[in-house]
């Protein structure tokens, strides 16, 4: 597939679907119990495949502004033909049903999914950067990044994944550690009925 750059990049739907990593994250509330309910909201979307979830990692704020709680943050790779437009509404829509409230740039949250990478997108406008911005400089996107795809080339640097990574943990940067809780990379077989059906309500609203 070729490069395509700017606003079509993010509104043509692509001819088959492509490989895309998303970054859910917060640090409000039961922080598991979010990511649990956005990853399920996923699962139960009829136009996104998940293949892999990742474990969970724990982290430090990395930020401006007034100090946070410590936040929870996984990373999952699907499968989609939706347009990168249309993947981003349906991510602030799972927001916004969690308890996301609209705007609250960099400010505690209880569930933030983000598109990492499309394809091989690149591009940006007023509502999306593909690939993410800052995404080979943080160490709670790279480290789940690295565990699905160690030999993914990122587009900016071209470093693997698992390179990426090996540099960030050489450097003395902010505390970061996994969560060996098994439970989140077999949501893909798990749950109960109670959990699918919260999960496809947030599509029926």
């Amino acid at each position: 597939m070729s490069r395509r750059g700017g606003i079509a990049a993010h509104l043509v739907p692509p001819a088959a679907p492509e490989r895309v990593y998303l970054g859910l994250g917060g640090n409000l509330g039961d922080r598991l119990h979010y990511l649990r309910q956005g990853l399920f909201a996923l699962l139960a979307h009829p136009e996104i495949h998940v293949d892999a979830i990742s474990r969970v990692w724990e982290s430090a704020y990395v930020g401006p502004g007034a100090p946070q709680a410590p936040y929870l943050n996984l990373v999952c790779a699907v499968r989609t033909e939706l347009a990168p437009a249309a993947l981003l509404a349906v991510g602030k829509g799972i927001e916004q049903r969690l308890g996301r409230a609209p705007g609250g740039h960099l400010l505690p949250r209880t569930l933030d999914l983000d598109i990492l990478l499309h394809g091989d997108r690149r591009g940006s406008d007023a509502l999306l950067t593909l690939p993410h911005p800052r995404l080979e400089t943080r160490g709670f996107v790279l480290g789940p990044l690295a565990e699905l795809a160690p030999a993914l080339i990122l587009p900016d640097s071209g470093e693997t994944a698992a390179a990426a990574w090996a540099r960030i943990r050489a450097e003395d940067g902010p505390w970061l550690r996994p969560l060996d809780d098994p439970a989140i990379p077999a949501m893909a077989t798990t749950g109960s009925e109670e959990e699918w059906r919260a999960a496809l309500a947030v599509h029926c609203r």
